[in-house]
């Protein structure tokens, strides 16, 4: 059993058995007992692989770019990749017996640069840096549409890019134009705050001196109204008053009509009677002659009078 062995391949392997290097077998994951001496293996992987690269490339405005990605492909003719590239492997350890399968990535990766770099030759550094997914959907349509890697019998799934990036000194000076242009937005939010906290208080300010204004006019129209009834109360009262002196005079007219019939004799009679019931009140009284006389010459005359209309 020295001179035979036994070979079982992986369900995602496309295997191919060469007996003194004719075909003898092929198909996916086979098992098989081989003769050790004149027969070759060649497995070709056939699930999904995956693959990162990283370009270097120059945008339209000569500005150096780094393109990060990944890309996922698929051997769909493992026949014609066997022919391109050697997938012989050892049947005993499983390894491959060259670099051909890492080339085929490699290959691959240098599809995508090419039409990567047509796509960043269309852009500026800031379309580019802003762009890479939709840089990366139309690499992988061209090679799509291109047919580029059917030669290789691969068939690619998908492209993505993970970043882009300028090199360090351009990345600095973007960055610094991006925070001036952050920091100038904060300057306006803040001026338009100012403004807006200015009109609000332009508004407080308005409506205090409107409150103001108002409660004046109302004062000023209470002061007139409190005038006004100032006035027509002073009115009334000199209306009273001057009907209640109207009425002491005819009072009086009324009570000295009552001495109107007597003489002058008996008037004095009464005069002098009235003034001893309030001597009490009358601290010095002085008559003089000439008084007397006078009072007794009306007197007389008033009595004579008097005495002939009796």
């Amino acid at each position: 059993m020295m001179f035979i062995g036994f070979f079982k391949g992986q369900p995602t392997e496309y295997v191919l058995k060469y007996s003194s290097g004719r075909l003898a077998r092929e198909g996916a994951g086979l098992a098989f007992y081989y003769l050790k001496h004149n027969t070759q293996v060649v497995a070709v992987p056939t699930s999904s692989m995956d693959a990162n690269f990283v370009f270097n490339e120059v945008t339209n405005n000569f500005q150096a770019v780094t393109i990060q990605g990944q890309f996922t492909y698929r051997i769909h003719s493992p026949k014609q990749a066997a022919a391109l590239l050697n997938f012989g492997l050892d049947p005993k350890t499983r390894g491959y017996l060259s670099n051909d399968p890492n080339r085929l990535a490699q290959r691959i990766t240098n599809i995508i640069q090419m039409e990567t770099r047509g796509e960043l030759q269309k852009r500026s550094l800031e379309q580019a840096l802003g762009q890479y997914e939709t840089i990366a959907a139309n690499v992988q349509r061209r090679i799509k549409e291109g047919q580029l890697l059917e030669s290789l019998g691969v068939d690619l799934l998908s492209v993505y890019f993970v970043s882009a990036k300028p090199t360090p000194e351009v990345g600095q000076a973007l960055e610094a134009e991006y925070r001036e242009t952050l920091l100038r937005k904060a300057d306006e939010a803040i001026y338009a705050r100012r403004a807006a906290a200015v009109e609000e208080e332009r508004k407080i300010k308005e409506n205090e001196l409107n409150t103001d204004i108002t409660l004046e006019e109302q004062r000023r129209r209470l002061i007139d109204l409190q005038g006004e009834n100032e006035l027509r109360e002073a009115e009334n009262r000199g209306k009273a008053l001057e009907q209640e002196a109207r009425y002491k005079v005819e009072a009086k007219k009324m009570e000295l009509a009552l001495y109107g019939s007597l003489g002058p004799r008996s008037i004095l009679a009464l005069a002098m009677n009235e003034l001893g019931q309030n001597a009490g009140r009358v601290g010095n009284l002085t008559i003089t002659s000439e008084m007397l006389s006078s009072l007794l010459n009306g007197t007389s005359d008033g009595d004579t009078s008097t005495a002939t209309r009796d």
